[in-house]
């Protein structure tokens, strides 16, 4: 038996839908955007860009949002997630959804919108403004085998009762298994692993006391209050002189 020399950390997983299984989160790769922010916007030519996050941002999307220290313009990105059942490389698109998708669930891409803003300025990671500590709530994963696969459906996120964001997930620029297929050939996609698919026009900044609800048609929705932020310096991404 292997002695380690720090003890093990815990597992991150979700739980599964009308089970007492859970799914263990292996990594979290995010797709930018993946919606039209404007209805004269042209259809993209490339895949979209992605960015990751640490498996144990993965928190379930229910009672707290924690409000994040060192920023002043915390906002939400509603998401469909996809739950990897098998890996591979290279994966042909048209084999995606039948042998390598386990399931689906709602996502918030949490994002430190004045950390990436500033991180863009001066060419930086987007670490800061994206990887933070709870940066991912999810509902529960539902099975594939449940739901079947999603083409058609609302996702939609409101605060305090009030509409931010709503679309079709049928609006997906690149569809779920584009977007697999396109990671599978820069990493070896493992079970494990999810996929955020990007987010519908309408991201804005929460507020503590907000209540913040959001969904995907079909598969979960989930509903939150964000809370009281803690203080800290404010970090920052500039080069020094």
């Amino acid at each position: 038996m292997t002695d380690f020399v720090i003890p093990v950390p815990a597992p991150t997983a979700l739980a599964v839908a009308g089970s007492a299984s859970r799914f263990p989160v292996g990594r979290v790769f995010c797709i930018g955007r993946n919606y039209r922010w404007d209805a004269n916007e042209p259809a993209p030519r490339e895949l979209p860009a992605w960015f990751m996050k640490p498996a144990n941002a993965v928190v379930p999307a229910h009672g707290a949002l924690a409000y994040p220290p060192g920023t002043r313009d915390f906002c939400h990105e509603i998401e469909l997630v996809v739950a990897i059942g098998r890996g591979g490389r290279d994966i042909d698109p048209a084999r995606v959804e039948a042998h390598h998708i386990w399931g689906y669930a709602a996502g918030l891409d949490l994002t430190l919108r004045d950390l990436q803003q500033q991180a863009k300025r001066v060419g930086g990671p987007w670490e800061p403004a994206k990887a933070f500590d709870r940066s991912a709530p999810c509902s529960p994963i539902v099975p594939a085998a449940d739901c079947g696969h999603p083409r058609t459906g609302a996702i939609w996120l409101s605060v305090n009762g009030i509409d931010r964001q709503r679309a079709d997930v049928a609006d997906l620029l690149w569809p779920v298994n584009e977007l697999v297929a396109m990671l599978s050939r820069s990493v070896a996609l493992a079970p494990g692993d999810l996929v955020f698919t990007g987010t519908p026009v309408g991201v804005g900044s929460l507020q503590p006391g907000d209540v913040v609800s959001g969904g995907v048609s079909g598969i979960g929705a989930f509903s939150m209050t964000v809370g009281i932020p803690a203080t800290r310096q404010q970090p920052s991404l500039e080069t020094s002189s």
